[in-house]
């Protein structure tokens, strides 16, 4: 893909609110015994792309920070939900995310390493990061619910945001929106490489003056 000239893409705090909420209708497992872990991590060995995230336990005390509870890894028709927390970092895990033969596909991934970093040494390998990749396709959001917005004109709910990800029992509610954005992750890197998205052909083509 060569980015067009002279195009910015951006939607709109008000066009964004007017969207449909996006629904995930794939499998959800979560995984918090070494056995469900192995066996997961066998699966996406096998896969030559997934999406990835993280969740960490929100915190409202100023100068404190928890570690990730939650390790997200998403095919586009089954999420696995890794909870750290219960687990730890097992060196499955570790593998998998040092393999370069799995590409990895997640968003602000500096992000993530830097919290994962609290708990274990390792070299991520194999992944991309979509805040620089949709840069070749014109689009300058860099939050991943305003990039699937315009790519596919639906909305990712934030509302379980800062839910309690450590909770003894996962909700519905918290696995759906876990799940959704890691498999968002990867649902917008293969659209764009499938060459499904036109930039110059989008309704959310801006000038600067306009972007908020």
């Amino acid at each position: 893909m060569t980015k067009s000239t002279n195009i910015n893409i951006s939607i709109s705090k008000a066009q964004l609110s007017e969207l449909p909420v996006v629904c995930f209708s794939g499998h959800i497992s979560v995984i918090d015994t070494i056995e469900s872990a192995k066996s997961a991590i066998h699966f996406l060995n096998n896969q030559s792309v997934v999406g990835f995230d993280t969740e960490t336990r929100p915190t409202f005390r100023k100068g404190k920070s928890n570690n990730v509870s939650l390790i997200q890894i998403s095919t586009l028709t089954h999420s696995f939900l890794f909870r750290i927390n219960k687990l730890g970092f097992i060196k499955e895990l570790k593998d998998f995310i040092e393999n370069p033969a799995t590409t990895k596909i997640g968003l602000s991934l500096k992000d993530d390493f830097k919290v994962l970093h609290k708990i274990a040494d390792f070299e991520p390998q194999g992944f991309i990061d979509l805040q620089s990749f949709v840069k070749n396709y014109n689009i300058i959001d860099s939050s991943l619910q305003r990039i699937y917005a315009i790519i596919f004109n639906e909305r990712i709910s934030k509302s379980q945001r800062l839910s309690n990800w450590e909770a003894e029992e996962l909700t519905a509610g918290q696995q759906t929106y876990a799940s959704i954005d890691a498999w968002a992750c990867l649902r917008i890197y293969k659209y764009l490489c499938n060459g499904d998205f036109n930039p110059t052909k989008s309704q959310y083509i801006v000038i600067p003056t306009e972007i908020d």
